[in-house]
């Protein structure tokens, strides 16, 4: 198994993989809104969360 303490590469996939899982769960839970990804220096820093609540009349 790869150390990613010393791998740069092996950090920058892992920190990808941990990205893609919580963008999963967010969209997994997400009814109706939209979902805002920040990014600096190609690494997700940020997730903002709008949702929609529709009334039916």
């Amino acid at each position: 198994m790869t150390d990613i303490r010393n791998d740069p590469a092996a950090a920058t996939r892992h920190d990808i993989a941990l990205s893609i899982d919580k963008v999963r769960g967010v969209l997994e839970a997400l009814r109706f809104g939209s979902i805002t990804l920040t990014v600096h220096d190609a690494r997700v820093v940020q997730i903002d969360v709008t949702e929609k609540t529709r009334l039916h009349a």
